[in-house]
């Protein structure tokens, strides 16, 4: 991985709401799976843009 993209998903990490990160540690598989498609969604999103100030979900 660049330097270019691991700062671009560092970025989409450290403004992760919250409740996505509540959610990703749930036991209920469907709060889970919607937490982590949505994280998916940014990643990709500001991978696309090529910049972690894209728009979040």
């Amino acid at each position: 991985m660049d330097d270019n993209l691991n700062t671009i998903i560092l970025r989409v990490l450290g403004r992760t709401p919250q409740w996505i990160r509540h959610d990703l540690d749930a036991k209920d598989d469907a709060l889970r799976q919607r937490a982590e498609e949505t994280l998916a969604a940014m990643i990709a999103s500001a991978v696309r843009e090529g910049t972690a100030d894209s728009a979040a979900a």
